[in-house]
């Protein structure tokens, strides 16, 4: 089965294109809108002034996790339409052959099918003579596995929804002990322009780690409520199309 085709964002219709673009764009406008500073100069460049509060390391780390963030979110969203799961065209086509009593040209658009539905019920049929029990037996082994592949790319937004604000408590850790250590390095109190270095880094650090957790963890769980609901559908879907070969099987 394969969900997932390469990306190339040159492909897609042009509405997601435009959702592409959007979603990259709020990503940078969010992380360097934060970056404005009353008493920095009028020409100071937002994205400039954020890239050095955050400091090389987290700003790399950051921007490379946003662009890993938009391809998944881009990917995870084409993975889960309802065409890879329960294609109407199978469906059509294998009532259309059964209502002919051509159960085999049926089999055959089962069996060439990669979707969700075409590779359960293909699990299911090559087992069919041996009882219905040991049909769906068998179906749901094959939707197990084809579950884990559904899910796998998710699992990547997952990932950065919680490793981004870790990132961001690291820098956050990082910048304050910078701060601490100039007061206690120093015979007098520091002045207050030596210790906002490192609070700056610490807050920005937090503040684009959660620009990028947030999102990530909302899109996977609306992503991944869509594929249960679409294998349950497809589950459901599968029986009803092995019932209607039941009566094929000699």
């Amino acid at each position: 089965m394969q969900l997932y085709s390469p990306f190339s964002i040159s492909k897609f219709p042009i509405s997601l294109r435009t959702t592409v673009a959007a979603t990259a764009s709020w990503l940078v406008c969010s992380t360097a809108g934060w970056a404005q500073d009353g008493d920095a100069p009028a020409s100071q460049n937002m994205l400039v002034k954020t890239w050095v509060s955050l400091g090389p390391a987290y700003a790399v780390t950051f921007l490379i996790m946003s662009i890993i963030l938009v391809a998944l979110i881009v990917r995870s969203i084409l993975a889960v339409q309802k065409s890879n799961f329960i294609p109407d065209d199978l469906v059509q086509g294998i009532e259309a052959n059964l209502a002919e009593k051509n159960a085999q040209a049926a089999v055959d658009l089962v069996q060439a099918d990669e979707s969700f539905l075409g590779q359960v019920l293909g699990a299911g049929l090559g087992k069919l003579q041996k009882g219905k029990e040991s049909a769906m037996e068998a179906m749901q082994v094959a939707g197990e596995s084809e579950i884990m592949k559904s899910e796998h790319l998710l699992g990547y937004l997952a990932l950065i929804g919680n490793i981004a604000p870790m990132v961001g408590l690291l820098g956050t850790v990082q910048g304050m002990v910078a701060s601490f250590g100039k007061i206690a390095s120093s015979p007098q109190t520091p002045k207050p322009n030596e210790l906002a270095g490192g609070i700056e880094q610490a807050l920005y650090t937090t503040l684009v780690g959660l620009l990028l957790a947030i999102p990530a963890i909302v899109i996977y769980n609306i992503l991944r409520n869509r594929v249960q609901r679409h294998v349950l559908t497809a589950g459901v879907q599968s029986e009803d199309l092995l019932e209607k070969f039941q009566p094929f099987v000699k």
